[in-house]
């Protein structure tokens, strides 16, 4: 934390919350943003600011990402609470810390045991549509709803940034997309990184959803694709595991609809999310070999790659 952002959040806090800052440390991830732990003489503070030098637009619009996280906590959906907003540039805000667990089951270390994996992935399924019962024209910032042909396009476009060597049959799967483009429903909020790696747990209960670098107004479905995405270890192989007990595409598909009407097309939605993983990690190998942003773990990623193309062009080929 430089030391001019380092002494706002120190004068903000003492004179907001009454406690007394004894030290910032860095958080992991921060891409899109900078996110750091206070640690204060009553507690601890998450604090979001946008980096130095960066606009404040998009990902690192740090006032956009307060104003939902506090919109949201008037209702049923779990969010951390906001306990300073600083408007001066750079922006930064605070949030309460939140203690307990965000993590992927079939991706991340440490492994969560099998059925609390399974019981955070039905919980999951069941808040999303909290979430999606609200709707967006009540919240100003959200601006124009995407469209699943909005999202397509956008990633496409990402899918287009990655030679074709790295993601390999990419563009027949973004062909049979575009074939068969769903009608829209009716926009509802959306977190858009939906997962469980983005979700404070505590035990099997989801206390806090976190990460709302990219909401949007946009279709339901879209989510809920990319959500099923991370319900099976077989889509990610060499970086994945198999997590026995996770339950099925169609059961947490039934959570989230709780006997409401049926869901359509919800196989294009499964194949776009499988389209945009792949090209994420597409985008994230060339970033590596073209030596941007070395990883060696992103070497492992071309078996995942596939495995999602191949699979999401299966989903739409029959």
């Amino acid at each position: 934390m430089s030391p001019t952002l380092r002494q706002r959040v120190d004068t903000r806090l003492r004179a907001d919350l009454g406690v007394v800052p004894t030290s910032f440390e860095r958080l992991p991830g921060g891409h899109s943003g900078l996110t750091y732990r206070a640690r204060t003489d009553a507690g601890s503070y998450v604090v979001k600011a946008v980096p130095e030098g960066s606009k404040p637009i998009g990902r690192h619009d740090m006032l956009r990402q307060a104003h939902i996280i506090s919109t949201l906590a008037k209702t049923s959906v779990p969010v951390p609470r906001i306990v300073a907003v600083d408007r001066d540039e750079p922006a930064w805000f605070a949030m309460e810390f939140v203690a307990g667990e965000s993590l992927e089951p079939v991706l991340d270390d440490p492994e969560v045991q099998p059925h609390t994996a399974a019981a955070r992935m039905r919980r999951a399924a069941q808040v999303l549509p909290e979430l999606h019962a609200l709707d967006p024209v009540d919240i100003p910032e959200s601006g124009s709803p995407l469209t699943p042909a909005d999202e397509l396009a956008r990633w496409a476009r990402t899918l287009g940034a990655v030679p074709p060597a790295l993601v390999e049959g990419g563009q027949r799967l973004l062909t049979l997309l575009e074939r068969r483009i769903p009608e829209p429903m009716t926009p509802t909020l959306v977190h858009g990184d939906y997962r469980l790696g983005n979700i404070i747990s505590v035990g099997n209960e989801p206390v806090a959803l976190i990460d709302w670098e990219i909401w949007s107004a946009g279709d339901p479905r879209v989510e809920l694709g990319w959500f099923l995405v991370f319900a099976d270890g077989d889509n990610f192989p060499g970086v994945g595991r198999q997590v026995p007990g996770l339950p099925s595409a169609q059961e947490l598909v039934d959570l989230y609809r709780a006997g409401g009407p049926a869901l359509t097309d919800l196989t294009w939605f499964d194949a776009l999310g499988r389209l945009k993983m792949a090209a994420i990690m597409g985008h994230n190998l060339r970033r590596h070999r073209e030596g941007r942003h070395e990883d060696p773990d992103q070497e492992k990623l071309p078996a995942t790659i596939h495995r999602l193309i191949e699979t999401g062009t299966a989903l739409l080929a029959g």
